[in-house]
């Protein structure tokens, strides 16, 4: 049996996963109801898959926060505790993550390998440009984009679909946190 594999992303109206300027974390929209489903998505058992700069950044971050910032929520503790594969040509162990491992190689034979052997689903939080390549590939199962109720336009970074292909969305399940953010869950199929 084959591992689903679900592309995890936090997404402006208008497509960038962060933005610059005075923004906070979650754009400051954060409310409890997403703050509980965060983490009760990562009570489930799976492995997370990161690429090098999403790796990077998590663990950056990680030490920058303290116990009373959004940075060490509940949640976030809980995906860090999570197996965790990180694809990367750059990175040496050992990581700092509790169970980590780099593989090197070809991003999509590494994890059309592992959706193989997996016996949990595998989720990836970020990594754009992994998962713009994983899509290409077909090997996402399932998009899922928490949109919150703000445009970027100015100090949007990190577009998440830039150079990746086009796809069509079919809508699985759709949910709104704290009557204002959406959770939208798709599966994506190249279009032709």
């Amino acid at each position: 049996m084959t591992a689903t594999y679900t592309f995890d992303v936090f997404t402006s109206l208008d497509g960038f996963g962060a933005a610059g300027g005075d923004w906070q974390g979650y754009w400051g929209k954060q409310g409890p109801e997403l703050l509980e489903h965060r983490l009760a998505l990562y009570d489930e058992e799976q492995r997370m898959v990161f690429g090098a700069n999403t790796y990077r950044a998590f663990t950056q971050m990680l030490a920058s926060g303290t116990e009373d910032d959004s940075v060490r929520d509940p949640w976030v503790t809980r995906m860090r505790h999570l197996p965790a594969t990180v694809v990367s040509s750059t990175l040496r162990g050992p990581l700092d993550w509790p169970d980590a491992t780099v593989v090197r190689g070809d991003a999509v034979d590494i994890i059309a390998q592992l959706k193989k052997e997996s016996d949990v689903p595998l989720r990836s939080h970020g990594s754009l440009s992994l998962n713009r390549t994983l899509m290409a590939a077909g090997l996402v199962d399932r998009v899922q984009v928490t949109l919150f109720p703000v445009i970027t336009a100015r100090t949007g970074l990190d577009p998440i679909f830039r150079g990746g292909a086009d796809f069509d969305l079919e809508l699985l399940e759709s949910r709104t946190l704290d009557g204002r953010t959406q959770e939208l869950i798709y599966r994506p199929t190249p279009h032709t």
